[in-house]
This record gives structure tokens, sequence and C-alpha cells, in this order.
């Protein structure tokens, strides 16, 4: 009886105990590892676009809500890597030791602004608005002012005293966890595109509301007219361009890939 307990409480600690230990994380080295590995991606990026290709090689894509959470799955080793875009990267790896991002880009992109297919004239008025700033040196200032070491954080972009806003709101949607393009400081969002939308608001005579959603949620936010435009670090792609249209771009993106040490 002693040896039938015995034998049932090693069986009984062998399934307790079974799937403890996890699986080690695939080594990437380069874009060619990503076949059969575990990518991290936040949900409905273009990180999780590209990234949605591999999986017919194999690869197993989990999506979070947000860049963080992909970010902390990849620091407890349940997933080999992140696909993400190059600034929020930069964040990533700043704030988590023991991160790094490969030398080799994933994908590069074009930033726009979304809009639903009926805002016709609106469309119009920003792409105006956003051939001005440009020339003007406007959307320049906005970008250094968020990226590189030389105005990183001395230019920020400011509202003309005394600026019209008699046209009205017009309510961006936007997913504020993609620094330094969307992010908190405080209870306000900021970040180059906060800036730019502003800038563009302050030129076409709106006042503007920023409208903090889940990245998956904007398109259809823009189609179902609860926003009247959307920013988010978006880029433009002929699945998105059958749903809503683009502005002309204002940034240029790049996909990289985030791994451990």
């Amino acid at each position: 009886m002693k040896k039938i307990v015995a034998l049932l409480l090693v069986l009984a600690l062998a399934v307790a105990f079974a799937g403890c230990g996890s699986k080690p994380q695939k080594e990437i080295k380069s874009v060619d590892d990503l076949k059969g590995a575990v990518i991290g991606v936040q949900l409905g990026t273009t990180g999780d676009i590209y990234a949605s290709d591999y999986e017919k090689e194999g690869s197993t894509i989990e999506r979070y809500n947000k860049g963080t959470g992909a970010i902390l799955a990849l620091t407890q080793g349940k997933v080999d890597c992140v696909v993400i875009d190059n600034e929020p990267a930069k964040a990533f790896v700043a704030a988590n030791k023991g991160l790094k991002i490969l030398e080799e880009e994933f994908a590069n992109e074009d930033y726009a602004i979304c809009m639903a297919k009926d805002k016709a004239d609106l469309l119009a008025e920003f792409n105006t608005a956003l051939a001005e700033l440009k020339k003007d040196g406007v959307i320049a200032q906005i970008v250094s002012n968020y990226i590189g070491d030389d105005t990183k954080g001395t230019c920020p972009y400011v509202s003309p005293e005394g600026v019209d806003t008699s046209k009205g709101e017009l309510h961006m949607a936007t997913n504020a966890f993609f620094e330094p393009y969307e992010f908190y400081t405080g209870k306000k969002i900021v970040g180059i595109d906060a800036e730019i939308a502003q800038a563009i608001c302050d030129k076409l005579g709106y006042k503007l509301v920023i409208d903090d959603m889940d990245f998956d949620s904007i398109i259809t936010a823009v189609q179902e007219g609860k926003a009247d435009f959307g920013m988010a670090g978006m880029t433009v792609t002929d699945e998105r361009k059958e749903k809503i249209n683009f502005t002309d771009s204002y940034a240029t993106g790049i996909q990289v890939i985030i791994v451990k040490e």
C-alpha cells in the first residue's frame, strides 16, 4: 500500500511540474531567422501586417494591444523577438536593459493621415496644409524635437497667438503608446503626430481634440465618423486604402526587430 501511495505521489508531482520549464527562445540574428519564430507585435500595426506573412513559414504571431505588452513578453521569454517601428523601439530598448535592435531593417514605410472616403474636401485641406508646413520647415522642426541629438526636446511646436478655431472641433483618433509619435506626458498626449495635427488644425482654423483608443479601432472609428481623421504612425498599405483614404505622407518609418542581447 505504501508503495502504491508513493508511486501516486511521484506521478502527481510529475504532472504538477510538467511544463514548468520555459521553452528556449530562438536566437534571431537576421530577418531570415524569423521563419518558425514566435514574433511579438502590436495588434493592427504595420509590424503585425508584415510579420503575418511569416505565419505561412511556420512562425507564430503573438499580438498585444500595446507595444509595451510585446516588450514585456520578450523580457519574459514568451516571444523570440518583437517587430515594431524604429523610434518606439529605441525608447523600449533604452528603458529595458538586456534588449537590442538588430542592425538589419525589417521594412520601410510611409506614414500618412487616414480619413473616411466621404471626406474628400477635408483631405484636400489637409494635403494643402501639409505641403505648406513642409515648405515652411515646421514638419522638420516638429520631427527634430523628438528625433535626433542636435535639437531633440528644444524646439516644440507652439500654436500661434490668437489662433482661429472658428471652424469647430476635429477629432483625431490615435493610440497614445507609440513614442515618439504619440504618448502621454502626465494626462496630455504629446509627440510628433500630436504636434503635426495641431499645426494642421491651427492653419485650417479647427480646434484639435485627440481621442486615445486601441490601434486596431482607429480605422473603424474613422469609417464610422466617430473620428474625423486617424493619425498614429499609420502606414499606407493597399489593404487599408480599400477602406479609407490617406493624405500625402508626412514621415518615413522603419520597422525593426528587437531581441534579447
